[in-house]
């Protein structure tokens, strides 16, 4: 059905103003998501739980799938002012959930991170990262508009407290994100690149404060750095997975490495695509991910307000850092680390937080003809 330039409706306001080809290439890692599933998740689930669970994460992901297209196009409708208030609400309940996984979560692989419910499983720090990023922004662009207001001291103190509940679990992975994305949104406010620096140097510090306390973050950087100390099996697979596949793949469904590989339809997900469909499809895959990122970086330029541009910039950082953390793993370019590539990997808390989080930006950024004279949004 066509909508008129003239339709002054919400759904016809909406489509004339957000950014459809972002949203199209969102939908279409979406789609890729249930070919995926479809390909990668059957011999995973059989493995795991038995023949007669052989479609299980495939209803599921297409159950989540639905629900993050959802949440991403009715959150896409709100204007700056609810995106705020939406995004304070979820990060104060995404905290109050992230520390009781400290008391009632169970723990999995040494790691306290979900909260098991009926039927599924939260983890409620997906969550937190894009209602951090969104609050992040705001509350340094009110420090940049109003002079009494201390807003980079506040999102310090919110960023230290995610920090202390995150080390505590310990995920050290999803710490390392949020202090990336900080860091990128107060170096777009304008701040003096010295500090910028002790910023990065602080990181650093704690990247070996974290290599000297956590084992698990020892042993990952000593195989990643020496091959043979230790068991890469998971990398080692996916590398021949690449090779297998040569320029155009071995065709759907004919893939090997998903039979072996534990975590082919989540953190290796990756390897089945060049396998089954050639480096040429990765390669494709690789683009719309860069498309996401760089079109939205294009659209910030002309940006006046200063909540818009460290909001969305925070958003679209965690975006293409993730992407490329889970690509990164599996080619064997960074330490491996547990993170889903964007609406492509099996998980219901990873697809719906990063729906969330997409149609934060799809609001953020949509065209509209008062913005430039609009002050900054307020939770009021």
């Amino acid at each position: 059905m066509a909508i008129s330039r003239t339709d002054t409706s919400t759904l016809g306001r909406w489509w004339w103003s957000v950014d459809r080809w972002t949203l199209l290439a969102l939908i279409s890692l979406v789609a890729v998501g249930y070919v995926m599933m479809l390909s990668a998740s059957p011999a995973v689930a059989e493995r795991v739980m038995g023949a007669s669970s052989r479609y299980n994460f495939i209803l599921k992901q297409v159950l989540f799938s639905t629900m993050a297209v959802a949440v991403m196009v009715l959150v896409s409708l709100l204007t700056p002012r609810l995106v705020l208030r939406l995004a304070a609400l979820g990060c104060v309940g995404a905290l109050l959930l992230t520390a009781a996984t400290l008391v009632i979560g169970p723990e999995v692989n040494g790691a306290r991170r979900w909260l098991f419910l009926p039927g599924m499983s939260l983890q409620p720090s997906e969550f937190l990262k894009p209602c951090l990023a969104v609050c992040v922004g705001w509350l340094i662009a009110e420090g940049k508009r109003t002079r009494r207001f201390p807003g980079l001291i506040l999102s310090l103190v919110l960023i230290g407290a995610v920090a202390l509940l995150l080390k505590k679990q310990p995920d050290i992975g999803m710490l390392a994100v949020i202090l990336a994305v900080f860091l990128a949104q107060v170096f777009v406010s304008g701040i003096s690149l010295f500090v910028v620096g002790v910023g990065i140097g602080g990181v650093l510090g704690l990247a070996v404060l974290a290599y000297m306390l956590h084992g698990h973050v020892r042993l990952r950087v000593q195989k990643f750095l020496n091959p043979e100390s230790g068991d890469n099996f998971q990398v080692r697979t996916s590398l021949e997975a690449f090779g297998n596949g040569g320029l155009l793949g071995r065709g759907p469904g004919e893939g090997r490495v998903k039979d072996v590989l534990p975590d082919a339809h989540t953190d290796f997900v990756f390897p089945v695509v060049a396998e089954e469909f050639g480096l040429a499809c990765a390669l494709l895959l690789i683009g719309a991910f860069a498309f996401v990122v760089i079109r939205g970086l294009i659209r910030l330029m002309d940006e006046r307000d200063m909540f818009v541009a460290l909001a969305s910039a925070g958003l679209l950082t965690q975006f293409g850092l993730q992407a490329f953390i889970n690509m990164g793993s599996s080619l064997h370019l960074i330490p491996t680390k547990g993170m889903t590539l964007p609406f492509v990997s099996y998980g219901g808390s990873s697809v719906v937080a990063l729906a969330l989080g997409m149609g934060f930006l799809l609001a953020l950024t949509r065209r509209r003809v008062s913005r430039l004279d609009e002050p900054g949004p307020s939770l009021r």
